[in-house]
């Protein structure tokens, strides 16, 4: 079997771990081993608040899927959200010795390394320096420089950065939950990595994952990452709007938002009546269905419609070919699809992540709300850049290429060490004769 792989998504409302390996029958796909999560506890809007209380509902979640899958875990990959999480472009450059030796991958590890170390504002750090387009002594322009002369390497980058007592926290409370990290991956990133096809990626795409306390928007051209945003709005503000408008307790909007609620243009006409258990000795109260799904698409439009200027402050909605993918846990809001194409004028689709998942998996995956936990495994095989994998495979080919090569020579080496010893053997014998 191949190398088991865990992600922990740490979220407002559920932590969730999903263990898995790269499926034998095919190489893109996660097989899923087992599973477990637990109510989220020392989390607000993404963001660890109460290490203690965070690492007892991690350490829950792990040993429901440690149960479910009947592997320990000592290491797993991790998200980091919250509206901290911001993206930000750099230009990195490196001079070559020579412009006669071509361009290698060593020079783009280089490149990217640089922009590691740079320094970020104050209290965050880097997460990913993804590169744009390379320029080579300043003329040409590409997405792959490897192979081509030049002296002077540059590149725009898409840096992302987190506040660093954020991830701190967040290595603090998986350390005493009993794992390790591997991967510290942005929410959003990790998302695309299950729901977005490399044809929609190419073409132009707009992934909004829409979380109960956030949304994070990416956006793919040319089957790169050129944007990300973090709007500080989620589903937590149609449960708030519910329960100040309908008086009435914070669980009991939340289960009218699940069970009763709708944006589809249907649901305001309906006139059907939800009765809601009263307080102690109180009148129960009645609810008209229609009244709560008009305060429900008041505040979806307000949040669409800052998802909308948010795509054209980043100069790519006119590229979006591929128009816009919905998913997290309140993309399950019906109705949510319709309301965003209309607002936008862009096809939208509701993104599941079962796009890289085997056949046979669990159907509970196969919901938006999972979307980050099942990227974060993805991401153990799989790359946010396709010119990753490609560096990838050219450095493992080069270094299996020395291994062979390291292997003929000690082969040589002994069998001259052998050919050695019989020729003394010989000697030795021939004078023992005379």
């Amino acid at each position: 079997m191949s190398e088991i792989i865990a992600s922990l998504d740490i979220g407002t409302r559920k932590i969730c771990v999903v263990i898995g390996a790269q499926s034998q029958y095919d190489a893109n796909k996660l097989e899923v081993l087992g599973m477990g999560s637990a109510a989220s506890d020392g989390v607000v809007r993404g963001m660890v608040v109460n290490i203690d209380k965070a690492a007892m509902a991690v350490k829950q979640a792990l040993q429901a899927a440690e149960e479910d899958s009947g592997i320990n875990i000592n290491i797993v990959n991790v998200n980091v959200s919250g509206k901290h999480v911001t993206g930000a472009c750099h230009h990195g450059s490196i001079t070559r010795d020579s412009v006669e030796e071509e361009i290698t991958v060593e020079d783009i590890k280089k490149l990217t390394g640089d922009m590691y170390r740079i320094v970020p504002p104050l209290g965050t750090e880097i997460v990913h320096a993804m590169p744009q387009a390379y320029t080579i002594d300043y003329e040409i322009i590409t997405q792959d420089p490897v192979g081509m002369s030049g002296v002077k390497l540059e590149a725009n980058f898409h840096i992302i950065t987190a506040k660093t007592h954020a991830i701190q926290n967040i290595h603090k409370c998986i350390k005493k939950a009993g794992v390790e990290v591997d991967m510290v991956i942005a929410s959003a990133l990790a998302a695309s990595l299950a729901i977005l096809s490399d044809e929609e990626k190419e073409a132009g795409v707009c992934l909004i994952d829409f979380g109960d306390s956030m949304i994070n928007l990416v956006i793919f051209y040319d089957a790169i990452i050129r944007y990300t945003a973090t709007i500080p709005l989620g589903g937590h503000m149609i449960t708030s709007d519910i329960q100040q408008s309908c008086m009435v307790m914070e669980r009991q909007a939340d289960l009218l938002k699940v069970k009763f609620g709708s944006v589809a243009p249907d649901a305001l006409a309906a006139q059907a009546v939800v009765t809601i258990p009263g307080l102690r000795n109180r009148a129960p109260k009645e609810l008209v269905i229609s009244h709560l799904n008009k305060i429900i698409q008041a505040r979806v439009e307000e949040i669409v419609t800052f998802v909308y200027e948010e795509m054209i402050r980043s100069g790519f909605y006119d590229k979006l070919v591929a128009g816009m993918v919905i998913t997290g846990g309140s993309a399950n809001l019906p109705g949510m699809q319709s309301i965003l194409q209309q607002v936008t004028g862009l096809d939208t689709r509701l993104g599941f992540p079962d796009e890289y998942l085997e056949e046979g998996s669990r159907k509970q995956l196969r919901d938006p709300s999972y979307a980050t936990a099942v990227g974060l495994a993805l991401a153990g095989f799989k790359t946010l850049d396709y010119r990753e994998a490609y560096y990838r495979a050219a450095q493992s080919a080069d270094l299996n290429f020395m291994k062979k090569n390291i292997k003929k020579s000690k082969k040589s080496s002994f069998s001259f060490a052998r050919m050695i010893t019989k020729t003394k053997a010989f000697l030795v014998d021939d004078y023992d004769d005379n």
